[in-house]
C-alpha cells in the first residue's frame, strides 16, 4: 500500500495573474501555465517590502513577465531575479524580466539556455531592505538536489518561509528524471529541510498553495517514496528481470493514465537507486527517450 500524500495546504488557491500576499512582504503571482505537471501554474514570489527580489520568474511568457513588472511597480524596482532550478516552467522567464527591469539574474549555474549573471549555492544570501515600507527580509539559498542537481530552495529567514520550487509541491509528489534527477539525493534533501534549524514553519511551493506542518508533510513524502521503492524492488525480484514498461502498470497502478508517461521517469530513478543499493542491475539497453529500459534483480 502506497500511503497518500496528505493535503496540508493553507491560504488561497493560486490563480493565474492574481497577486496574493502570503506573508508580510512576500507576494505570490501565478503564471498562466496550468497543467498536469504544473497544477494551477508556476508560482512566482516577490520577496521584500520594497524593491523586491523575484523568485522563479516562470516560463517564457510575455503576459506573465508583464504581470510581474506590473506587480513590482508599486513597490519600486526589481532588486534581483533568482531561480530555484532551470526547468522550463521556472527559469526561462528570467531573460525577458532582466531585459525589462535591468536586474541581475542569480542561480546555481547555467543549463538549458539559462545563463545567470551570478552563480550561487548553499548559504548564499541576499538582504531585502524594506526602508519605510517595512522591515528588512533576508533570502538565503539551500542547495536541495534530487529533483534537479541545480535545485535551490530559498528561505525567507524572518518568516521561516521556504520557497521550495519543485522540491516540494502542494498535494503531490515530484518527478525525478535521471540522470540529473537522483532519488537518494532527493530523499536526503527532503530530510534536510525537515531538520533545518531554526525550523521551517511554512513552505511556499512552485505549484499550489502554501503548506504548514512541515515535518508532517516531509515525513509523508519520504514514506510515500520509500513505499514505492519497496514495491518496485519486490516486483523486480519476483520477475527476476523486466523492462521499465513491463513494471510500470504493476508498480504505478494507483496513478492515472495521463500520469503514466511521466511516472516512467520516476520508475527509472527508483531502479537506478536499487542498482546503487546492490538490488538491481541494468544491461545497458536504452529506449529512444534515453531510459535504461531493461533491469534484472541482483
Amino acid at each position: 500500500m502506497i500511503p497518500a500524500v496528505p493535503d496540508f495546504g493553507i491560504g488561497p488557491v493560486p490563480g493565474p495573474g492574481r497577486v496574493d500576499e502570503v506573508a508580510p512582504g512576500v507576494r505570490r503571482l501565478t503564471a498562466p501555465n496550468p497543467g498536469l505537471m504544473t497544477g494551477p501554474g508556476t508560482n512566482t514570489y516577490l520577496v521584500g517590502h520594497a524593491d523586491p527580489v523575484v523568485v522563479d520568474p516562470g516560463p517564457a511568457d510575455e503576459s506573465h513577465t508583464g504581470a510581474i513588472v506590473a506587480a513590482v511597480a508599486p513597490l519600486g524596482s526589481v532588486r534581483a531575479i533568482v531561480v530555484t532550478h532551470t526547468h522550463v516552467d521556472h527559469a526561462p522567464g528570467a531573460a525577458a524580466l532582466a531585459r525589462a527591469s535591468g536586474a541581475p539574474v542569480v542561480g546555481f549555474g547555467p543549463a538549458g539556455g539559462f545563463e545567470p549573471d551570478e552563480r550561487v549555492g548553499e548559504g548564499w544570501s541576499l538582504r531585502c531592505p524594506g526602508g519605510d515600507a517595512g522591515p528588512d527580509l533576508t533570502l538565503r539559498a539551500l542547495h536541495t538536489p534530487g529533483h534537479a542537481s541545480d535545485h535551490l530552495c530559498w528561505l525567507v529567514e524572518e518568516h521561516a518561509l521556504l520557497c521550495t520550487g519543485d522540491h516540494v509541491m502542494h498535494g503531490s509528489t515530484v518527478v525525478i528524471r535521471p540522470p540529473d534527477g537522483d532519488l537518494h539525493r532527493y530523499l536526503a534533501s527532503l530530510a534536510r529541510i525537515r531538520d533545518e534549524t531554526p525550523p521551517i514553519r511554512t513552505m511556499a511551493p512552485g505549484h499550489g498553495r502554501l503548506m504548514d506542518h512541515v515535518p508532517d508533510v516531509v515525513d509523508a513524502l519520504i514514506a510515500h517514496r520509500l513505499a514505492r521503492h519497496e514495491r518496485i524492488g519486490a516486483a523486480l525480484a519476483a520477475r527476476g528481470e523486466a523492462t521499465v514498461d513491463e513494471l510500470l502498470p504493476e508498480v504505478y497502478g494507483d496513478v492515472t493514465e495521463r500520469q503514466l508517461p511521466v511516472a516512467r521517469f520516476s520508475l527509472w530513478a527508483h531502479l537506478r537507486a536499487l542498482g546503487e543499493e546492490g538490488r538491481a542491475a541494468r544491461d545497458g539497453t536504452e529506449g529512444e527517450d534515453g531510459i535504461e529500459s531493461r533491469w534484472a534483480a541482483a
